[in-house]
């Protein structure tokens, strides 16, 4: 069985793990966005699989849609939105040397999570 956990933005499930890497599945409702944040100890590369995405990379904003992927090198400032009226989805796999969800710095957070 799949991890699944609820976000406010949404959800994710863990597809896959090891001492290597991780697999995520995001759905980001319409009109959301994940917090701005960093990671200290890994890196992120993400593929867009349905809608349109706002993806900023350290103040830059880009448009991604289906088909369409970004990196994120450890340490970069990320966030990605929902700007349609259809359900984002995305795959995230991180590499690096953990993947504890405690390894999350947010700059900005539309649900009051920044620290």
């Amino acid at each position: 069985m799949l991890e699944r956990s609820e976000r406010p933005w949404g959800h994710y499930e863990v597809l896959q793990e090891s001492a290597l890497h991780k697999v995520k599945c995001l759905w980001v409702s319409p009109g959301m966005r994940l917090s701005y944040q960093r990671h200290q100890y890994r890196g992120e590369h993400w593929f867009i699989v349905q809608g349109n995405a706002e993806v900023t990379l350290d103040g830059e904003v880009s448009v991604l849609q289906a088909g369409e992927s970004i990196q994120f090198p450890i340490g970069t400032w990320h966030r990605i939105a929902n700007t349609g009226s259809d359900e984002l989805i995305f795959v995230e796999v991180q590499t690096g040397i953990s993947f504890d969800e405690a390894d999350i710095e947010r700059k900005d957070d539309d649900f009051g999570r920044v620290v």
